[in-house]
């Protein structure tokens, strides 16, 4: 079962993280880590989509904390959070979102709050942002799925009204996001070759609202929204990536050159940061090269926290190391499942899902450090 390839963002917020850190050795020793700066939180399972690439609707929820439950792991996560990103499923389907939200934000001193949605909630989403926008210390960012145009969205996400739904949402978020003090942006993931044939004209009807269009390539499959629990389905070598459907060469190349260009009409971070992601892509799906891979930040400087309270390894590694629910931070960060799950990762060859990558990128700096050379060879 093919799976959705995650988005991460990268803005001042991100850039101010990475700049406090860069020099730093993030990989010690094997079993040492550094405290966590980026936490992404999956805050639900459930999902109002029923998309054929993802199994995260067909899980149950059974163990999903309730509020009060969440907020107790809010006073439990360490002060060296920076950057908060909230996912799911479908986060808005969960009726405390503002709750766990303000709480994230006066615990911890944030630089951004970053949330994922599909768009489908269309009056809850809105309502979160007119009310609370401007209430978070922390700077607002709205990541609306929109994989291609009306009928090859609705495919994807499995609902006759995705599409006209999300476009809503990403129409009232826009027309308001100065008043509301939120920024949005719209991710695609390309699932196929039709989603790479639809993306001049998604492009251009995102451009008419001034909403930066984000890429991602969906990757054939991932432990976090698989049914099965505790899998290992990294991949075996840093060059290895799978799409979710097979993709011609040469219409795949066009497609990069296309987004790459589209690119530098980001906001310098942001460019920079999608400008790293897209080579990645390029030289695993094209050539079979893993360049560039950097250095994991996975149960180090990125956490991960499951809807109920786990704490697993990463994106393509479920199996967890500890409870945030049952446990305190220290022992749950120092455990023994922990140091394992270390000693995993610096084995790791080196994935290339977004949401896994930029956070390592950033927080080793190597995504400005890609920058400076592809400038200084220019």
């Amino acid at each position: 079962m093919a799976e959705p390839a995650g988005s991460f963002p990268a803005g001042r917020g991100m850039i101010r993280t990475a700049m406090g850190i860069v020099g730093q050795n993030l990989r010690t020793a094997v079993g040492q880590r550094a405290l966590p700066t980026i936490l992404t939180w999956t805050v639900n399972f459930r999902c109002n989509a029923r998309c054929g690439m993802c199994d995260s609707w067909k899980k149950t929820g059974e163990g999903e904390l309730d509020t009060q439950q969440m907020l107790s792991i809010v006073e439990k996560l360490p002060k060296s959070i920076t950057a908060a990103r909230l996912t799911g499923g479908e986060p808005f389907l969960r009726n405390d979102l503002e709750r766990i939200a303000l709480a994230l934000d006066r615990h911890l001193d944030l630089d951004l709050i970053h949330i994922t949605t599909n768009g489908f909630l269309t009056g809850r989403i809105t309502g979160f942002l007119s009310e609370y926008g401007r209430k978070l210390s922390a700077p607002v960012q709205i990541l609306v799925s929109l994989d291609g145009l009306e009928d090859l969205h609705n495919e994807i996400r499995g609902q006759p009204f995705a599409f006209r739904t999300a476009l809503d949402t990403i129409g009232q978020i826009a027309a308001h996001r100065n008043e509301w003090g939120v920024k949005i942006a719209v991710n695609q993931t390309v699932v196929d070759e039709r989603g790479i044939r639809q993306y001049d004209a998604l492009h251009e009807l995102l451009g008419e609202l001034n909403v930066p269009h984000h890429v991602v390539v969906a990757y054939a499959e991932s432990a976090t929204y698989s049914t099965e629990a505790s899998q290992d389905l990294s991949p075996v070598s840093s060059g290895t990536f799978r799409t979710a459907n097979p993709i011609d060469p040469d219409l795949f190349r066009s497609f990069m050159d296309k987004v790459e260009a589209d690119t530098r009409e980001l906001p310098w971070s942001n460019g920079v940061a999608k400008a790293y992601y897209l080579k990645g892509i390029r030289n695993r799906v094209l050539h079979g090269r893993g360049v560039p891979n950097p250095s994991c930040a996975a149960l180090g400087g990125h956490m991960r926290i499951f809807p109920n309270g786990d704490v697993p390894t990463c994106q393509f590694n479920s199996k967890v190391v500890g409870n945030l629910h049952t446990t305190d931070f220290d022992t749950c960060w120092n455990s023994a499942q922990a140091l394992a799950g270390r000693a995993w990762v610096e084995k790791c060859p080196g994935c290339w899902a977004e949401c896994e990558v930029l956070p390592s990128a950033i927080l080793g700096g190597d995504f400005l450090m890609h920058r400076f050379r592809k400038e200084i060879s220019a």
